[in-house]
């Protein structure tokens, strides 16, 4: 069943609007995010191709900036390049482009590689499969920093560039958790997964279709999910079904949207780290926003995460 008739039936049997309600009534200015394929490129003009071919055309802002492996000129990121573009005034202005861009969150499986570069293979769930990554020689101090358990059964959460179907991890998206992933604290007895908004940690996973808006939510019910691993998290979420409205806040930037459970959280769930961008969150990741979700919130996918307060749509 498709997560617009879930929701619909949903709204029916609990005598909601399938409209979702503003999620705030005062906010900034939207942001829009763009994704797709860079077809030209200058110091004032990026055209970009979405995935179903059209052109968008943005005018890149003077104080713009952009990332590919490492902050660069947004006249210097190559064509061809996969972006992401946050825009302002109807997405006709661009001011922040990620080139490339990946995350791979998962378990680690296996490793390879001792002297230069290493690779990892990567359970990044029963939904995503696996994956291997590439700890460039370069990146492997700022990595082993925040990682220092690079073994089998443990945590792996890193943010990079895929270029040519090769993933290479440049980034450490948060600092390793002590645990292994099959030893998650539980919440504290303090919630009581009542509250009409919790906080936590919301982060990005670029395991969603290009421009899609939505969330990848932990504590699902397993049965609606047909996934074994849902419904494990160290924060105190209450159970919800696919195609549940969420309400997510960035409480840094002020800005809130009500998006769609899209998928199975079950991996972000794992982990009980805290964002540090802007404050200090709570421990727990609350949600797994797609790209686009994440930037028209104002989250920067370089650093990662923003400090949340979720609850029901």
């Amino acid at each position: 069943m498709r997560v617009e008739r879930r929701h619909a039936l949903a709204s029916a049997v609990l005598g909601r609007s399938t409209v979702p309600p503003q999620a705030e009534a005062e906010q900034p200015p939207p942001l829009t995010g763009i994704m797709g394929e860079i077809v030209d490129v200058s110091p004032h003009l990026i055209i970009v191709e979405n995935s179903d071919g059209v052109e968008e055309r943005l005018v890149i802002a003077p104080w713009a900036t952009a990332w590919h492996g490492r902050p660069v000129a947004p006249a210097d990121l190559p064509t061809g390049a996969r972006v992401v573009v946050r825009a302002r005034q109807s997405g006709r202005v661009a001011e922040r482009v990620w080139g490339d861009i990946t995350r791979v969150t998962g378990v680690i499986v296996s490793l390879g590689g001792e002297r230069r570069d290493r690779t990892i293979e990567l359970d990044c769930g029963p939904h995503r499969g696996r994956r291997t990554v590439v700890i460039p020689y370069a990146a492997s101090g700022r990595i082993s920093v925040r990682y220092p358990k690079l073994e089998p059964g443990y945590l792996f959460d890193a943010i990079g560039t895929r270029v040519d179907g090769v993933t290479f991890a440049q980034l450490p998206a948060t600092s390793q958790p002590a645990y292994r992933a099959t030893a998650v604290p539980p919440p504290p007895p303090a919630y009581s997964g009542v509250q009409s908004r919790i906080s936590g940690t919301a982060v990005w996973s670029d395991a969603f279709d290009d421009g899609e808006a939505g969330v990848a939510y932990p504590m699902l019910e397993r049965a609606d999910s047909e996934c074994d691993d849902a419904g494990v998290s160290c924060t105190g979420l209450p159970y919800l079904a696919l195609g549940s409205m969420l309400h997510v806040g960035n409480v840094c930037e002020g800005r809130a949207a009500v998006l769609p459970i899209v998928a199975c959280g079950c991996v972000a769930g794992r982990f009980c780290d805290r964002c540090v961008e802007c404050g200090t969150s709570p421990r727990g990741r609350v949600a797994e926003l797609s790209p686009a979700s994440f930037v028209e919130l104002g989250g920067d996918l370089v650093k990662g995460c923003f400090n949340a307060r979720v609850g029901l749509g």
